[in-house]
């Protein structure tokens, strides 16, 4: 198939796929979702992004009890329906269906899951950012539906002829850089990888978490504190990560340069991690 989707067991073509009207996520963006790649039919870092799936749906208090192995292999065996060997996989629980009402309906969670084409982003590539004060809520750890914090900044990035922004957050007198609308953004310093600690305001990347690994097996010291937006404009290199780009450097943000002050230790860990990603999904 050229591309396939999943809701509660039936399938079919992405477009030709329905949802009930009173599924919670219409009403209220009741639910919390995943999403990774593949090539060759090979879903990369499944694990973790499993690991990060269940913790969501305990922490929005979710009750998907599909067991872990099931889940992966229904997404394996949508992975392995689909013509293109490099895919997006996407997945979500909501917590049912049942007439509007913002209480917990007494129902069975639902799961949707789309997999089409999509080729994982030219990691060497070199970003333009901007930076947004971050207004979103407080559970920015939870992957949950309610994205439209990220929708109105990602509007924001293309009117500015952007390709990601930065979230900061106003504490006194400074700006304490928290991360991108829909990335991770960590940046290299004086031969060190910086990136601000895990907490309700950080999304767990699973990018962020193997850069983690990578710099520690190349030898590079790795440091999880806080930084503000001025360190990061003074930073040798910003680093922005997904599951999708992986971790692609920035020469522009504000319409101001940055980075280009370490070039060599950036493409050092962005090709550990091509070749981390080469032998996962090798055939």
């Amino acid at each position: 198939m050229e591309n396939i989707g999943y809701y509660n067991g039936k399938t079919g073509l992405i477009d030709e796929m329905t949802i009930p009207m009173n599924d919670r996520v219409t009403y209220f963006g009741d639910g919390v979702y995943d999403a990774t790649y593949s090539r060759n039919h090979k879903i990369f870092a499944i694990d973790d992004h499993l690991d990060r799936f269940y913790n969501s749906c305990r922490l929005l208090k979710i009750p998907f009890d599909m067991p872990r192995e099931e889940l992966a292999k229904t997404l394996q065996d949508l992975v392995n329906q689909v013509d293109d060997g490099e895919t997006f996989i996407y997945w979500q629980a909501t917590r049912g269906t049942g007439m509007r009402n913002h209480a917990f309906p007494e129902s069975k969670p639902n799961l949707l899951v789309t997999v089409s084409p999509s080729k994982f982003k030219d990691v060497y590539q070199k970003l333009r950012l901007i930076t947004l004060e971050d207004t979103r809520f407080f559970h920015c750890n939870v992957k949950t539906l309610n994205l439209i914090p990220s929708v109105l900044a990602a509007e924001a990035t293309k009117q500015a002829g952007c390709d990601e922004s930065v979230f900061y957050r106003v504490r006194g007198d400074q700006k304490i850089v928290t991360e991108c609308a829909h990335s991770n953004v960590s940046m290299l310093k004086d031969g060190k990888f910086i990136t601000a600690p895990l907490s309700n305001l950080i999304l767990p990347g699973i990018t962020r978490k193997h850069l983690i690994e990578i710099c520690k097996e190349l030898g590079i010291p790795v440091e999880e504190k806080e930084y503000t937006l001025e360190e990061l404009f003074d930073a040798d290199e910003i680093i922005v990560s997904s599951s999708g780009s992986l971790g692609i450097g920035v020469y522009e943000m504000d319409g101001k340069p940055v980075g280009g002050k370490d070039e060599a230790l950036l493409k050092k860990i962005q090709d550990a991690y091509q070749e981390r990603l080469a032998k996962a999904t090798a055939i």
